[in-house]
């Protein structure tokens, strides 16, 4: 029988009310190429023609686009290779309402031209109450490079030796500073810089003092670094890369710097991130002295670097709204992961899975905190398991021999959809099977 003569047309079967429908959310592309990958199965007689419309629509794709949310159990809360920080249900909600016309530059009470992202600035400013004021660029190294090049263009940039960091993929701060056409003036050594090497650098062309902090690796032993505090009398700006977006102290991270720290100790610019301890959407964060923050805002290059509405959005709602989840992953209490952590083996070990609850230690990531521990508990299960979930989109992390799913980075809500992806793909986990792959934050 030639199967080409039983294959519908395609307009009869994107005619369909389901596709018709579907059609309306993801747009015709997208459900044409289902609809055509459905036909060729049942012209290699892989499928029935009557059920073509069924695996069109199986085939479609949640959302009308390449991004797919994934599970991170990997035990890092800020995985840049995942996104780093989730944003909070609040934020979320922001971004849906803001995706429409919005008030972003306009002022509903004059009919003017308004000030863009006022609301994420007064949020940032009552969350930090040591900053003058503030603003939104799209990252961490945009806001060093909108710094570098309004203040030290043409100028040098003093920075420690030990300072001078890569953060991942290659990229490197000062190769950053030197794109915006800054000069940089090294002191101290790697291990030890003191506030004299500093003082010392210091002339007509000095732009600023810069202090990064090394926050995705330590160096240990005899070492020294000089704080802002012993700079703040050298009489030159001093910006402080902070990088981990936290705004004030955080009694789990005491060696984390945070901005209002810094300010008060003398730094007049901070830089930070936004998607990382502070839990919002990507974002550089620029808050400090008045004069030199509208100097920022002034510049052209500002405008090249601004942000978005949804962005501004997402990090009001994250300044104002509940505890986003990064923040409240950092102080769940171990007993209540270790808790949901032996509940899910026992689901698991009474579908003859080999799961175990055992103790564990996570990471903040992101480059933050290096070094630091969190205690914390998973379910281990084979390695063979790895490529399994990861294809059902549970990321793990392979650890002596076996795959931890490191509950700390899990939303409770998502402890039933782990548990299915383990029961769906146990049967294809068995020793011996594909090789897994680790999963290393990039940072």
């Amino acid at each position: 029988m030639d199967l080409r003569r039983h294959v519908p047309r395609t307009d009869a079967v994107l005619a369909d009310p389901r596709l018709r429908t579907a059609e309306e959310r993801l747009g015709r592309a997208i459900v044409k190429t289902a609809v055509a990958g459905a036909l060729q199965r049942v012209r290699t007689g892989e499928i029935a023609p009557e059920t073509v419309v069924d695996a069109a629509v199986a085939a479609l794709p949640a959302h009308a686009m390449s991004l797919r949310r994934v599970v991170n159990a990997t035990g890092v809360l800020l995985h840049t290779n995942l996104g780093r920080a989730p944003l909070s249900v609040a934020a979320r909600e922001a971004v849906s309402a803001a995706s429409g016309c919005t008030d972003v530059e306009y002022d509903l009470a004059t009919g003017l031209r308004g000030r863009r992202g006022h609301g994420a600035v007064e949020a940032l400013l009552a969350a930090c109450p040591s900053a003058q004021d503030a603003h939104v660029v799209n990252n961490n190294a945009a806001a060093l490079v909108l710094a570098a090049t309004v203040l030290a263009q043409g100028r040098e940039i003093v920075i420690s030796r030990g300072e001078m960091v890569e953060i991942g993929d290659g990229f490197r701060l000062p190769d950053l500073l030197v794109s915006a056409g800054a000069r940089l003036r090294e002191v101290g050594t790697t291990n030890r810089t003191s506030a004299v090497d500093y003082a010392a650098a210091l002339g007509p062309d000095t732009g600023f003092i810069l202090k990064i902090h090394p926050s995705n690796f330590r160096i240990s032993g005899f070492t020294a670094s000089a704080a802002i505090a012993e700079l703040a009398p050298l009489g030159v700006p001093i910006v402080a890369d902070i990088g981990s977006g936290l705004l004030a102290p955080e009694p789990l991270l005491p060696d984390e710097p945070d901005a209002a720290a810094a300010l008060e100790q003398g730094a007049a610019l901070v830089t930070a991130s936004g998607d990382k301890l502070l839990g919002g959407p990507q974002a550089g964060l620029l808050l400090g002295a008045a004069d030199l923050v509208e100097r920022l805002r002034r510049h052209p290059m500002a405008r090249a670097l601004r942000v978005g509405k949804m962005t501004l959005a997402a990090l009001e709602a994250t300044l104002r709204g509940p505890e986003p989840p990064a923040v409240r992953q950092l102080h769940t209490a171990v007993a209540e992961l270790r808790r949901r952590a032996e509940h899910l083996a026992k689901e698991l070990t009474e579908h003859a899975v080999d799961a175990l609850a055992v103790d564990s230690a996570a990471t903040v990531g992101g480059g933050g905190a290096p070094g630091v521990e969190l205690p914390s508990a998973a379910v281990s299960l084979p390695e063979s398991y790895e490529p399994v979930l990861r294809e059902r989109r549970v990321i793990g992390r392979i650890e002596t021999g076996r795959l931890l799913l490191d509950l700390r980075t899990v939303e409770p809500g998502d402890d039933a959809h782990v548990r299915d992806a383990v029961l769906a793909g146990r049967h294809r986990a068995s020793p011996g099977g594909t090789t897994p792959r680790t999963h290393r934050e990039e940072t």
